[in-house]
């Protein structure tokens, strides 16, 4: 099956054929730093970021631009409140974004731009809009006219302008423009905020043009890929089409729409209204961030997704069972390297009835299942589910007794290869070999192997208090033992201890 993607614009999905062979122009519009970056964010660009793994997996060569909009009345309003410069609020939650994302596993981007770098690029394109009338100056700026080309309008909502004005009686006094619909593609200079010169005076770029200008910039008439959240398609991506098919003749300008669905949080929209907003710093209190973006996959990419303890919680226990198995088959293949040279693994057959070769047959084929899952519109839940299913098939493999300790490591080396290039490198849900080697076995958790030597040290001097009834010497031990967040427990078996 060959890569196909939903269009918004076409309403179906569609067979991917970028317009060079071989490789992938795609622009997926970025944050507007005011804030720290929240769980839509991640949503958005977890979902962004698996389709960036899985086209380079199927072999292309994507060039990948995401902007920021370090520009905004938001900003502006932050930056006022604080007394500090605009670019220091965008500059602070810019450096929280590339945070939090590396942290979720998030690729980074091949180009950032930023509005306020590409000024220029922004002058010119409404220049053209205005000489080809498509725009025009007023009191407060340039405006678009949407009436110089009413035919794209709707195109990725369906909406008729009719259906728009008549929700819109009584914003004109707002502005200067002619008509409801217009927008902003220039806004003179007010007071207190910052600006900049322009052949229709001071002022700054209305929200729309920038992605115009700046994907124009660097993939030239016409792209590939044009990604954001649901709720970009009107009025912003909308106005994308006005303003770059207008500008370069060009249509369509982009190949394929694409649109994440919303988050919810316990079945309300997430808003600081509502007390339920969360940042995705908040998110790491409480939960690992693969385990955060293991819950973002487990939903179609399109779908809204309800965040909840349960949906997270279910998550945690997912990814721990498939982190658990890899981390087994980690310390196997591990434990094989001295019985090497290994022999290699026969071939899978999922109708055989020998054991080893029907569960390779049927691994092999759970890899083949989630490459169609990821080929049918980025089904990332379904591609999950094979996951699943080919961790629990390792384990049993790996738990039997039916193959021989060489076959038990030639498999395991195996299952490491499967696991790393479908749940890691293209879904991004595995951990470190080291973290999953001590979620496997804790005693080979790194941060324990570091102080081990020394927890022994220290357990064989309170046994020998506790031998002696030196209970003050014992208890002066544990409270040491303690402060390095080690938990002791007296069993029937000996002493055991863990980490906090």
């Amino acid at each position: 099956m060959t890569l196909h993607l939903y269009d918004t614009r076409r309403k179906e999905k569609v067979p991917f054929q970028p317009a060079v062979p071989g490789k992938v122009q795609m622009y997926v519009c970025g944050i507007t730093p005011y804030s720290p970056s929240h769980l839509g964010h991640a949503r958005c660009y977890i979902a962004f970021d698996l389709l960036h793994r899985w086209l380079e997996a199927s072999g292309y060569d994507v060039d990948y631009v995401q902007n920021f909009t370090d520009i905004d009345d938001k900003i502006i309003k932050i930056a006022n409140e604080e007394g500090i410069d605009f670019l220091e609020v965008a500059n602070r939650n810019i450096e929280d974004y590339y945070r939090v994302m590396d942290d979720l596993g998030v690729e980074r981007a091949d180009h950032y731009p930023r509005v306020t770098e590409h000024l220029e690029g922004i002058i010119n394109m409404i220049e053209i809009l205005i000489q080809k009338g498509h725009a025009y100056t007023s009191s407060d700026g340039v405006w678009f006219s949407v009436s110089s080309a009413p035919e794209k309008f709707g195109t990725l909502t369906g909406n008729t302008i009719e259906a728009v004005q008549a929700g819109g009686s009584g914003r004109l006094n707002e502005s200067d423009k002619k008509e409801h619909n217009d927008f902003a593609l220039w806004k003179a200079a007010k007071p207190g905020e910052p600006a900049w010169d322009s052949p229709w005076g001071p002022g700054r770029p209305g929200w729309h043009i920038e992605c115009s200008a700046m994907s124009l910039h660097h993939f030239g008439e016409s792209f590939d890929i044009h990604g954001g959240g649901f709720d970009l398609r009107f009025p912003h991506h909308e106005a994308e089409i006005f303003q770059s098919e207008c500008c370069t003749g060009k249509k369509p300008v982009v190949g394929i729409w694409m649109h994440n669905g919303f988050v919810r949080v316990d079945g309300e929209k997430m808003s600081k209204s509502l007390g339920n907003f969360w940042t995705v710093t908040d998110a790491f209190k409480i939960y690992d961030p693969i385990v955060l973006r293991y819950a973002l996959l487990n939903a179609h990419y399109r779908n809204p997704i309800d965040v909840s303890e349960q949906l997270l919680n279910d998550a945690k226990g997912n990814q721990r069972k498939i982190s658990e198995t890899y981390g087994q088959a980690i310390v196997s293949s591990e434990q094989g390297e001295a019985l090497a040279p290994l022999p290699p693994l026969p071939e899978g057959n999922i109708e055989s009835t020998e054991f080893l070769i029907q569960r390779i047959g049927i691994i092999e084929s759970l890899a083949e299942e989630a490459a169609r899952a990821l080929d049918d519109d980025l089904n990332s839940r379904l591609a999950l589910s094979k996951v699943q299913a080919g961790a629990k098939i390792i384990a049993e493999v790996l738990n039997s007794d039916e193959i021989d300790e060489t076959d038990t490591a030639s498999f395991a080396t195996f299952s490491i290869d499967w696991m790393e290039e479908i749940a890691g490198s293209i879904l991004g849900v595995l951990p470190t070999k080291e973290i999953a080697k001590a979620i496997y076995d804790p005693r080979l958790d790194p941060k324990r192997v570091a102080i081990r030597d020394e927890v022994e040290a220290l357990l064989a001097r309170r046994s020998i208090a506790r031998h002696a009834k030196d209970w003050a010497a014992a208890d002066e031990i544990r409270d040491a033992l303690s402060e390095m967040g080690v938990t002791v427990k007296d069993t029937s078996d000996g002493v055991v201890w863990s980490l906090d």
